[in-house]
């Protein structure tokens, strides 16, 4: 059994979208830094990055309702959306840096353009629709967004959810060409092969067994080699936790009082996907509908063109599913083991709270396959279910923590950088929007981190991210200017909404 004891300046936990961005920024802004990555798994991308274990939308808040909430006032509350949409800008202009400067090359691989729509029936969600139209074609971010409620139209847009329709509920939907579907599956392969010529350190099948802080503040890590059993001891002066649902066992280990009092509730979601490629080829677009009163906001429905090795696939979902594994790798003790005597009360503050989700949780695990295509046939009058089947998508685990606003237990939808207070250590939690804002995460992440460099840095990261340090809706100019280059440089043809 070796012992071996390695030195370097940066290890990334997890190979998957979050380590992916974290170390393609820093390669630019310190070349001459040893990056060390560790992957459980025998390649990249493999867990939440995977095409087959997440939405690919590209999330830009084009479609996703629950980004947009009604207030008590019945006016549309956009500010959420606003916010992803500009942390897509940011993503999107670092991958137009990334293929201007051959650092990777065939955008086509993992992004494609694609509408995103947003469809709903019955009065009082055509009326939301409308208002929440109004409430974002007044915004530059959102501009070429067109509504309709006339069947007609529809029956253009959609012509697969419009088929052999026989309800008499109104019906509606939004429409926005500039939507993309996003592989970052491919993503995140292509940027480690693009770290691994940087001579960046790339294990596989190498697992994170402890974390202890050295003497000198620095981190050691051991690390198992699931090939031969071997212990190595690594260390490093900043540690990055991106294993997904793996991250909070991690985070636990490290001991760091910014972990403590936070646990994770795991859901895992299955997809419908279509085997007919007729059916496939008679839709496309991402086709967001609201998800049911009671039902998480992860489990909003959604008809999906998606684009896998170079092929249109037609995916339905998400159902939620429950198993009490944090990865689909996992192990089924993962949940009972997160629960530590400074969590507990949270955890069950959270189970207490979270009556109707767990109900909810448990009535979708046992839907028959039919009752599954009870649900698509909302979207799909006419499908038929030998031409659909299902896939078992990824593990999201939802972080529980105690917050201001929720009080005991909070369960919180979204994605969590927890930072030790020197910024030695950082982890990634939560789920959605997670992949689609990584580059926004990852600068928040360098800039709790790396106080003594950020400076140093900007000029750098100004190149990479042209709006770096502004807001695109205070600047409709830069704005028009960075959608322009970017879908240029991406090959996403030159949207109409440029041309005035």
């Amino acid at each position: 059994m070796s012992n071996r004891q390695m030195q370097t300046d940066v290890i990334l936990i997890g190979a998957g979208i979050m380590s992916a961005t974290l170390g393609s920024l820093l390669k630019e802004l310190m070349p001459d830094w040893k990056i060390t990555v560790f992957e459980k798994l025998s390649k990249a991308g493999e867990e939440s990055s995977n095409e087959w274990n997440n939405a690919g939308t590209g999330h830009a808040a084009l479609c996703e309702l629950n980004y947009t909430t009604e207030k008590k006032d019945g006016s549309v509350d956009i500010s959420k959306a606003i916010k992803i949409n500009e942390q897509f800008q940011v993503s999107m202009q670092f991958w137009s840096y990334l293929v201007n400067n051959k650092l990777i090359s065939n955008p086509h691989d993992f992004i494609m353009p694609l509408p995103h729509m947003s469809l709903v029936q019955g009065e009082n969600d055509v009326s939301f629709l409308k208002k929440r139209f109004e409430a974002m074609t007044n915004n530059p971010l959102f501009q070429g967004m067109e509504f309709s409620d006339d069947p007609e139209k529809l029956m253009e847009w959609l012509p697969l959810v419009m088929k052999d329709r026989i309800s008499n509920e109104p019906i509606a939907a939004t429409k926005i060409d500039s939507g993309t579907d996003v592989n970052f599956g491919a993503l995140t392969r292509m940027l480690f092969e693009h770290l691994q010529s940087k001579d960046v350190e790339i294990n596989y099948e190498h697992s994170v067994e402890n974390i202890n802080r050295n003497g000198d503040g620095s981190w050691q890590l051991k690390v198992k080699n699931l090939n031969n059993g071997s212990i190595e001891r690594h260390s490093a002066k900043f540690v990055f936790i991106g294993g997904g649902g793996g991250s909070l066992h991690l985070l636990q280990k490290s001991g760091i009082p910014e972990g403590k009092h936070i646990g994770g509730f795991p859901v895992s979601g299955i997809f419908m996907v279509c085997n007919n490629q007729e059916v496939v080829e008679q839709h496309h677009a991402k086709v967001y509908g609201k998800a049911k009163v009671g039902a998480p906001p992860m489990s909003v429905p959604h008809l999906d063109t998606r684009y896998i090795d170079h092929k249109k696939s037609l995916l339905f979902g998400p159902f939620a599913g429950f198993s009490p594994k944090f990865l689909k790798t996992g192990s089924m003790l993962d949940l009972v083991t997160s629960v530590k005597p400074n969590n507990v009360l949270t955890m069950l503050a959270a189970g207490a709270k979270e009556m109707s989700l767990t109900k909810y949780l448990i009535q979708q695990v046992m839907l028959s396959k039919e009752q599954r295509m009870e649900e698509l046939r909302e979207f799909i009058p006419n499908a038929k279910s030998e031409d659909w089947d299902l896939v078992v998508a990824g593990q999201r685990v939802q972080v529980i923590k105690d917050t201001e606003a929720g009080g005991k237990g909070t369960l919180q939808f979204g994605t969590e950088v927890i930072t030790a207070a020197d910024g030695s250590i950082a982890a990634l939690l939560g789920a959605s929007p997670g992949a689609s804002t990584a580059v926004s995460v990852m600068l928040e992440v360098m800039k709790k981190c790396f106080p003594q460099h950020i400076n140093a840095w900007e000029p750098k990261i100004k190149e990479m991210i042209p709006s770096h340090g502004l807001s695109l809706l205070e600047n409709p100019e830069l704005l028009e200017e960075i959608h322009a280059t970017t879908a240029k440089v991406l090959g996403l043809k030159s949207e109409p909404a440029l041309v005035n």
